[in-house]
């Protein structure tokens, strides 16, 4: 396609072609994506890639060579700076290695520009990526998120991963002190690292009501809400409202969070929700019918722990599910991950035999760094703007059980959960608190980040 020359002045304010130099450490870069002589690439300003030919004064939308289309991330890679110049150049200047140039450093991390949803994704990263190589070259300077369960294991992996990129991160955790020596050792590694604590229980609803309400109070937007915190195969045990601890913390707790912090996440452009679940939703055998507070809530002699895990992991799929379906049209996207399997952290604690299965796998496992990749993919990765309904394993999407993509399984759970907490808490409760209400943010602490 021929460009007018009016168009092709405006679009070629861009940056030119990118040399294999700047391409990050592990990117796939296939031969047949060089282009033929004379050909040169450049980014439009609506972050596409076009193709200048210098000889024959032709531009076109397709690769010369492979005819793909090809996009670039909306925001420029971390330190990097454009600026036009005196004569209205545009130039592109490197902060952090104090350098300048006239390409787009965007283009290092162009990705296939493709219609259909996860069918047009394209592949970048696998099980032996980090969440630091995920980030790789990302500035997320501006952008608050909130993870739960922040103060260790993969959730510690993921808020450190972000913060080290500029991100303003949220420990929401039971254990404060425990987020505080956290948010500690973070700022020993990375003294610029802007994060704070906030206490959220996500085993008492009234808890999770009044984290909630602190949140609003201290922030209007929230880009990333990462809910990651659970229980795996605990003794049998209730939450403060009477509902078998690992249904009341890995699902009802984070559905109950997620509906207050709506306000926050409907007025941010481009907010997304990421729900850590695990393959273990593919060994529920929950039916349609089984959607009730007795079976998702089992009294002490008929629980098994690794049952109840299942149940709760195939929830988390389908409240996921159900969420995007609802939020979609208020703009919030919401995905669901599988970190891997067996990782080494505390999630095995509660008995030996678990301890030391996950000891003896742990050669063969993710690290806790890989295993915090997909959360951060899911969250950050620039080709999944306004995609969402998405199950991601090894930064990969992938299809889920038939149970979880069941439409009338994920309305039931909805519609039972909002009852729980309505009989708990009232009907009001559903409601976001207002902020500056009767859930009032506690003073910041010397040495903690003000509210934005």
């Amino acid at each position: 396609m021929l460009l007018s020359p009016t168009l092709l002045e405006l679009i070629s304010r861009g940056g030119g072609a990118a040399p294999a130099a700047m391409q990050p450490p592990g990117y796939d870069s296939d031969s047949e994506d060089d282009l033929p002589p004379a050909w040169e690439e450049r980014v439009s300003l609506d972050g596409r890639v076009y193709y200048v030919h210098h000889v024959e004064k032709v531009t076109q939308w397709r690769h010369p060579r492979t005819g793909k289309k090809k996009k670039v991330p909306s925001e420029l890679p971390f330190g990097w700076e454009r600026v036009i110049d005196d004569s209205g150049k545009v130039i592109y200047v490197d902060h952090e290695n104090k350098k300048t140039t006239f390409t787009d450093p965007r283009l290092a991390f162009a990705v296939e520009d493709q219609e259909g949803g996860e069918r047009g994704l394209r592949q970048r990263f696998d099980a032996s990526s980090s969440a630091l190589h995920v980030l790789h070259g990302r500035d997320l300077s501006g952008r608050v998120a909130l993870v739960t369960g922040a103060n260790s294991g993969i959730g510690y992996e993921t808020a450190r991963s972000l913060a080290y990129h500029g991100c303003r991160v949220v420990f929401a955790c039971r254990n404060l002190e425990s987020a505080r020596a956290a948010i500690e050792q973070i700022k020993s590694e990375r003294a610029n690292s802007v994060c704070e604590p906030l206490h959220c229980d996500l085993a008492s609803l009234a808890g999770v009501r009044r984290a909630a309400g602190e949140f609003l109070s201290r922030h209007r937007h929230l880009h990333m809400l990462v809910l990651n915190a659970g229980l795996f195969a605990p003794p049998y045990a209730l939450t403060e409202d009477g509902l078998e601890a690992q249904f009341g913390v890995n699902h009802l707790g984070h559905f109950y969070l997620t509906r207050l912090l709506e306000p926050a996440l409907a007025r941010t452009r481009g907010a997304r929700v990421v729900v850590v679940s695990s393959e273990s939703h593919r060994l529920s055998r929950l039916s349609a019918e089984d959607f009730t507070l007795e079976k998702l809530s089992r009294p002490a002699d008929k629980y098994t722990g690794i049952v109840a895990y299942n149940d709760s992991k195939l929830c988390n799929n389908l409240f996921a599910a159900e969420l995007h379906r609802r939020w979609r049209p208020k703009g919030v996207t919401v995905s669901c991950v599988h970190p891997g399997n067996m990782v080494s952290s505390s999630l095995s604690r509660h008995w030996w035999l678990w301890r030391l299965l996950f000891a003896a796998v742990r050669p063969f496992t993710k690290s806790l760094q890989q295993a915090a990749s997909t959360s951060v993919y899911a969250a950050t990765a620039p080709e999944l703007d306004g995609l969402g309904g998405l199950y991601f394993n090894n930064c990969c999407a992938c299809p889920v059980s038939a149970a979880a993509a069941d439409p009338e399984r994920a309305r039931r759970l909805w519609t039972l959960s909002e009852a729980l907490i309505a009989e708990r808490l009232g009907a009001e409760a559903l409601r976001p608190p207002e902020p500056g209400g009767t859930q009032t943010a506690a003073p910041a602490a010397q040495g903690e980040p003000q509210p934005l």
